[in-house]
């Protein structure tokens, strides 16, 4: 099932970085639980498909569509979970953020159910979403 589940958080990563949301919203499953790290007014557990899209256009409009995930580094499986180290950027007026992260993906029947996501320097990614 690795094999599998890798190919889908490829799929996941492809259709964030090509702003495919009919793709991405085939991938994420309807009851998804997305934990959003730090303190900021992004942070906080995301119940559900409609909120994880809500949250994710929040972040495209605050960062005037800046906000990218411009590298995966590496995937790495092991049973239903999918980590991806990655790198992440943003733009808002004057300030900029770019930043390595972690994405750690639950994978259950072929679609993404719970995505824990971790932040290189979180008090710099407060800072640029804001409260």
């Amino acid at each position: 099932m690795t094999t599998a589940n890798l190919d889908l958080a490829r799929a996941y990563f492809q259709a964030v970085q090509t702003g495919d949301m009919a793709a991405l919203g085939s991938l994420l499953d309807e009851e998804i639980v997305w934990h959003q790290p730090g303190a900021n007014q992004f942070s906080g557990d995301h119940k559900g498909r409609d909120a994880v899209f809500q949250m994710l256009g929040g972040m495209m409009e605050a960062s005037q569509g800046s906000f990218a995930i411009d590298k995966i580094h590496s995937l790495m499986g092991n049973g239903d979970l999918v980590a991806a180290t990655i790198h992440f950027t943003g733009r808002r007026g004057d300030t900029s953020m770019a930043m390595d992260g972690v994405d750690l993906l639950r994978i259950q029947n072929g679609k993404i159910t719970e995505m824990w996501l971790f932040s290189s320097a979180q008090n710099a990614e407060d800072a640029f979403w804001g409260r």
